[in-house]
């Protein structure tokens, strides 16, 4: 009786503790997708704020401003790049570790972008925006070089495995064609039927062996794909 109360306690125990678990995952879970979202809705509400500088302002503020766009959009689009092709193509996480670095470099200039728009100098700011226009399309330059790379080589393999695709399809219609030019001739020695068609061997008894039935496909067995049409069903009059 005992053992069977400590079994007991044990599996309450076991059940409270895999409840806490579930409980803290779920929190952390809900607590993650808060803070994507947050910082999804203040990235776009920068992004806006340095559109409508860019366009609505003239002098250093809208080249900073355009600065900073630029570079937030070239990171961004290649990051996502990345990190969608990787799931088809894992060579692509050296690029992806390349792109890391870079992110690193592309941050440092952002954040001197984001501080040189509350400097007063304008002067100062002036002298110094050649260098940094430099350093942005460096950063953008090597960025849209590992994007468009990416792009190429899923495109390159999809192209290979149309490629390959096409060939199979076309030995599969030749093969499908083969009865157009090989027609199976009736043998010698043995009587046609009708339409030139050779008559089925008599079985014993002077009984002639019926011609083997063809089996329909069952309908029901095939793949749909969303390109057919619906079978009509059958009526009767």
């Amino acid at each position: 009786m005992e053992a069977v109360i400590l079994i007991l306690g044990l599996l309450v125990v076991a059940f409270m503790a895999l409840g806490v678990y579930a409980t803290v995952k779920a929190v952390g879970a809900a607590k993650r997708g808060v803070d994507r979202t947050i910082t999804q809705a203040r990235r776009t509400v920068e992004d806006t704020t340095l559109r409508a500088k860019s366009y609505g302002q003239l002098g250093v503020g809208a080249e900073l401003a355009q600065l900073r766009l630029s570079l937030r959009t070239s990171m961004r689009a290649t990051q996502e790049a990345l990190r969608a092709g990787l799931a088809e193509d894992a060579s692509l996480s050296e690029s992806l570790g390349l792109f890391e670095r870079l992110g690193v470099h592309g941050r440092e200039l952002d954040e001197e972008l984001k501080a040189l728009e509350r400097e007063p100098d304008k002067a100062t700011v002036a002298a110094r925006l050649p260098g940094l226009k430099e350093r942005t399309e460096r950063i953008t330059g090597s960025a849209d070089s590992l994007r468009w790379a990416a792009r190429d080589r899923a495109r390159q393999f999809a192209d290979d495995d149309l490629s390959t695709l096409n060939a199979q399809i076309d030995m599969e219609a030749g093969a499908l064609r083969h009865w157009t030019t090989d027609e199976p001739a009736a043998r010698p020695g043995r009587p046609a039927g009708r339409g030139g068609e050779p008559e089925a061997p008599d079985a014993p008894g002077g009984d002639r062996t019926p011609p083997e039935a063809i089996t329909a496909r069952d309908p029901r067995q095939h793949t749909t794909y969303p390109w057919q049409k619906a079978a009509r069903p059958e009526t009767t009059n």
